[in-house]
């Protein structure tokens, strides 16, 4: 494949990927916007711009996530940077804002524990400046991802290096939201798609899948103001045990479907003072 002189229109009629990638990796390479496609569709490439769209093309032939070939992911209506540092945002996590954002209470403070790129607790701290927003995450390399997405989305929210709760003693939070990893180890999804790119300790627990959400639940009765929430993301098939995890200590224990009817979020209230 050899664009050098090809029109815009005629390079990504040419691109071998779906219409989709195709647009995103030809806006990428030309600095163009989805217009500027259109207003620009009979300029020519130049040797360099169709090298690098090549280039970009072969990436994501070897199955590299578009994400981390542009370097960000659109969530809940916001641009997010990612690196391989990071889980790439996922539009079933907007569920989790969604529900988070419904029981916050103006002035509330929000916890989102293993953070990542900092999606949650960024799209939080965006859409309700009042909550008090604080994050953390175990990788020192995801939190530095975490804070240029906040301040590139003028969103205020307190980082902290910490494993799970290690460095939050004596904190309390109105509601403690999480996106932890959940896949079994040997799950064959690991070895599929992006999941092959993504940081393995962002994805899996090595263990049985539900580990990390133990521990979530074990220690959060000491860090939940009285009545407060605890959301919690989970695997397609883990509804169940998550609901399981919280009868004890906790009220208004449920499950919420995601856009594809799948039961993605689990979880309840901490019992009243």
């Amino acid at each position: 494949m050899n664009l050098t002189g090809a029109t815009v229109s005629a390079a990504q009629a040419a691109l071998p990927l779906d219409a989709l990638e195709n647009r995103i990796l030809l806006c990428h390479a030309l600095g163009l916007t989805r217009v500027g496609l259109i207003t620009q569709s009979h300029r020519t490439l130049s040797a360099a711009e169709a090298d690098a769209l090549e280039a970009l093309v072969a990436r994501r032939q070897l199955g590299e996530p578009i994400a981390y070939i542009v370097g960000k992911r659109e969530f809940f209506g916001l641009d997010f940077k990612v690196s391989d540092a990071v889980l790439i945002p996922r539009p079933d996590t907007e569920l989790l804002v969604e529900l988070a954002l419904e029981r916050l209470a103006p002035g509330a403070a929000l916890l989102d524990m293993g953070t990542g790129s900092g999606a949650i607790a960024v799209a939080v701290a965006h859409s309700r400046p009042d909550a008090r927003v604080s994050a953390l995450d175990a990788s020192a390399a995801a939190l530095d991802v975490a804070r240029a997405n906040a301040a590139a989305n003028g969103a205020q929210v307190r980082f902290l290096h910490s494993d799970w709760y290690a460095a939050l003693a004596g904190e309390k939070f109105d509601l403690i939201a999480s996106n932890p990893p959940y896949i079994a180890s040997g799950d064959v999804h690991l070895s599929q798609g992006d999941l092959r790119f993504e940081p393995a300790a962002a994805l899996t627990d090595h263990a049985d899948g539900l580990s990390a959400l133990r521990t979530i639940v074990a220690g959060a009765a000491a860090h939940l103001a009285a009545g407060g929430w605890l959301l919690l993301e989970h695997g397609y098939d883990q509804a169940a045990a998550v609901r399981a995890m919280l009868a004890d200590g906790y009220t208004d224990v449920q499950s919420w479907r995601d856009l594809s009817g799948i039961e993605r979020v689990s979880g309840g209230r901490a019992a009243a003072a």
